[in-house]
């Protein structure tokens, strides 16, 4: 995989408003140096989508937002990153889910309203790994795996860069929708930060304390330390009857992470890289009824729960990350050799539970029909290691300048599934007429779910980019990419800028790209007992290539394929003033989706089948969708002054629109597409996600004191039902929403700011629904901003 450009001049795409761009300007970044570097040639900065020299932030062939973090880590109002980037970047989203079973302990993220897993996130230009979880539920990215972006502490992070443009030819996998790069810093000094939120409801009470010390390391390097506690309380917006609890997990971080680098000769530099978080996460299933309720005794027992009970999945999360590599130059040419580890686990504990089946057993047996409250129901875990050599030249005696690159990767990956202890599984009355197997809430998993799978991969690339002239530049890469479990590819890229006037630039792309079945979708297994006509079967998710799998003729999952275009347009009418447009146009083939659940009801040739598997229902990762993406992307910042103060106005526009052109079904499956990919779960895909979002944000300083108002538009969305329009009941639609963050920060010192305000503070929330209709069964999916409404922080920065 490549590295990042090294810059010899800054370059600059804000989307975070002036302030930014006051702070990246080419002056300002030319008269300033990374604390604790060496002395030697001029400074650098790194930039994703290319590996060259820029002149400036409107020079790029392919639109690229960074996102300086320093002022988001010392005065946001949001406390991680993932929910930071959703209220700066409208074509980031990462909706917080609830009640989702896994999907919502981790916020993954996705760009322009694709999934979670076609979006590539690296840190200091390396691949991060993404998390052992698949999300089977919730309203955003099922059947995706995804990055945890929550796993590195805001205070670590220099910048936030978002290549918005098929990668896939320069940095392999999961480059479809774009890049996230997170660039660590590594300044010298000292700063802390103790933040508190809570929403106007009174809960979902957040403390966070962090710190952050840059070393230097004699005058050859720096080491800089970054420690982070985060405790997010649970929140609760169900109605005041009900037994349900529906908002925010309930979370503790812990977080550490290392960052620097040392000199090894004047040209040689080791660097490093080391995160490790520990996260203690609680989420609330469905409630279950007491005495009275159909709940009794099937998934409850009077004797432990008479009043009903809410069951709690636990999940215990380890996300580890390392980076150790050496650049230098050999020759002319640069060299850069790595070594990169991830590894994420997540192991899950079920508390405020019981077995119902164990529970009657014990009742038929003269007890009191009593089971244990709390069980371990297993986990996963996911293993990345990648080894990369990466090399580029500089020709400025060639045309007006061109820059060779070339590298080759290899990756190799292993995922495991664990199985729970027996109870949290096991069917004791065997009967079907009691209480159902397992753990209520979350069923663990059995031993036929237990996995251990490992693939590898190898690739090679090649990059030109070319200056024809001082107006016209080019770039073109290719890579191919084999790996172990189902063949190879080759995809490619063209880019190219015309500055048609001193202040307009012209840029365009088109890009093939591929994404890898993760082995997560490909080996996922997931096993429950129901009684069906009294007999117990299983329901399973059933891994690919499995005896499930191969018994409905569901084929090798294979990768997906896309073909992506972009064409834009900058302007930079004066220094105060920068506007960008991009049109963009993805296809995606083959598709990985979660099929519907296949029965007797729905399909009985093929329940038949599997029956002499003893199994009821059967879903499965399917290649079965073809998609197309299209939308606009616009950017405009000023800097300017209002009564003799400072006033940065910024504007960030995002219209996406996702549509599934072609289902296409195994021949084994011929006739049954709306249970493969029923209409509930076609506008998951295509309308996960608001297809419109803006952020129009107002920063005005004034002496000491720094007002920031920020106007955030969430489009409308439209999802599925359970019963579906065939029934009569119409989709849900979700009205457009806008929202407001308001804060003010005061200077008390040169190196110590307070910062209070509020998000969403006029307590905005989504359109009602039918409750018995929605994925969460609460009133409102976890759509746009969330379900919480209104909440209010205080910030303490301070430098020493």
């Amino acid at each position: 995989m490549p590295t990042l450009t090294t810059l010899r001049k800054a370059v600059l795409i804000s989307l975070y408003g002036s302030a930014a761009l006051a702070a990246f300007s080419p002056a300002a970044m030319a008269q300033s140096t990374e604390a604790g570097a060496t002395d030697g040639p001029v400074q650098t900065v790194s930039v994703v989508g290319s590996r060259r020299v820029a002149s400036s932030a409107t020079d790029t062939m392919v639109p690229v937002d960074i996102i300086p973090m320093s002022r988001v880590a010392e005065q946001g109002g949001q406390f991680d990153l993932a929910q930071s980037l959703q209220y700066i970047s409208p074509s980031f989203n990462s909706t917080r889910q609830t009640g989702a079973d896994g999907a919502d302990l981790v916020d993954s993220a996705a760009l322009r309203g694709l999934g979670s897993d076609q979006t590539l996130v690296l840190v200091n230009g390396k691949r991060r790994h993404t998390t052992a979880l698949v999300n089977l539920f919730g309203a955003r990215n099922r059947g995706n795996t995804g990055t945890d972006m929550n796993a590195i502490p805001l205070l670590a992070i220099k910048n936030v860069q978002v290549l918005r443009d098929g990668a896939a030819a320069q940095y392999g996998s999961d480059a479809i929708a774009g890049v996230i790069d997170i660039e660590l810093k590594k300044s010298l000094g000292c700063e802390a930060v103790a933040g508190y939120s809570q929403y106007s409801e009174g809960d979902g009470k957040n403390y966070m304390t962090s710190a952050y010390c840059g070393i230097a390391l004699g005058d050859k390097g720096v080491i800089a330390i970054t420690g982070e506690y985060l405790d997010r309380g649970r929140s609760n917006r169900a109605d005041a009857d009900s037994m349900r609890i529906i908002g925010d997990t309930k979370s503790q971080n812990k977080t550490l992470y290392l960052n620097g680098d040392y000199a090894t000769s004047g040209t040689g530099k080791l660097y490093f890289t080391a995160g490790a978080q520990t996260r203690d996460a609680s989420s609330a299933a469905f409630g279950r009824g007491g005495i009275g309720s159909d709940d009794i005794p099937s998934r409850n027992s009077a004797a432990m729960y008479p009043n009903g009970f809410v069951p709690f999945i636990n999940g215990k999360i380890d996300d580890q990350y390392a980076t150790f590599g050496h650049r230098s130059q050999i020759g002319e040419w640069h060299a850069d050799f790595s070594q990169t580890y991830g590894y994420n686990k997540m192991r899950y504990d079920i508390s405020h539970t019981l077995n119902a089946s164990i529970a009657n057993l014990d009742l038929m047996n003269g007890g009191k029909g009593i089971s244990a409250s709390s069980y371990d129901a297993g986990g996963f875990s996911f293993q990345q290691l990648t080894s990369n050599a990466d090399f580029s030249r500089y020709y400025d005696t060639v045309m007006s300048g061109m820059n060779v690159a070339f590298g080759a990767e290899y990756r190799s990956e292993e995922y495991k599934i664990m199985a729970g202890e027996p109870g949290s599984y096991s069917d004791a009355d065997g009967v079907g007429v009691g209480g159902n197997a397992g753990s209520q809430g979350f069923p663990g998993f059995q031993p036929g779910d237990v996995t251990k799978a490992k693939r590898h991969s190898i690739a090679a690339y090649g990059d030109v980019e070319l200056d024809w002239t001082d107006r016209l530049k080019t770039q073109a890469a290719l890579r191919y990419e084999k790996f172990s479990d189902f063949g190879s590819t080759v995809t490619g890229k063209l880019a190219a800028s015309y500055k048609v006037a001193p202040n307009v630039l012209l840029r365009g792309s088109a890009s093939t790209g591929f994404r890898a079945p993760s082995l997560q979708q490909v080996y996922f297994s997931s096993t429950f007992t129901d009684f069906i006509g009294g007999v117990p079967t299983d329901v399973v998710l059933a891994p690919n290539g499995g005896a499930v799998a191969n018994a409905a003729g569901i084929p090798k999952l294979k990768e997906e394929k896309s073909t992506s275009f972009t064409f834009g347009t900058t302007w930079t009418p004066t220094q105060a003033i920068s506007v960008t447009a991009d049109l963009y146009n993805i296809k995606i083939k083959d598709r990985i989706v979660l099929s519907g659940r296949f029965n007797a009801d729905n399909y009985p040739d093929l329940a038949a089948r599997l029956a002499l598997l003893g199994v009821g229902e059967a879903q499965f990762f399917v290649n079965s969708i073809d998609t197309r993406t299209r939308g606009l992307d616009l950017t405009a910042s000023h800097k300017g002054e209002l009564a003799g103060n400072r006033l940065n106005t910024f504007l960030a526009l995002n219209l996406s629109k996702t549509e599934v052109t072609k289902v296409k079904t195994p021949a084994s499956l011929t006739g049954f597409e709306d249970v493969l990919l029923s209409e509930r779960e076609r506008l998951f895909i295509e309308q996960g996600g608001p297809r419109a979002k803006a952020t129009l944000g107002f920063d005005y300083i004034t002496g000491k004191l720094e007002s920031d108002l920020r106007i955030i538009y969430f489009g409308p969305q439209t999802l599925g039902t359970f019963s579906g329009t065939a029934e009569g009941v119409p989709n849900a639609r979700y009205a457009a929403k806008t929202s407001a963050d308001l804060s003010f920060t005061y200077s008390i010192s040169k190196n110590t700011k307070l910062t209070f305000g509020g998000n969403n503070i006029f307590n905005v929330k989504p359109t009602t629904q039918n409750a018995d209709e929605t994925d969460n069964g609460f009133k409102y999916d976890s759509v746009q901003f969330g379900l919480n409404g209104a909440s209010y922080f205080g910030r303490l920065w301070v430098k020493f």
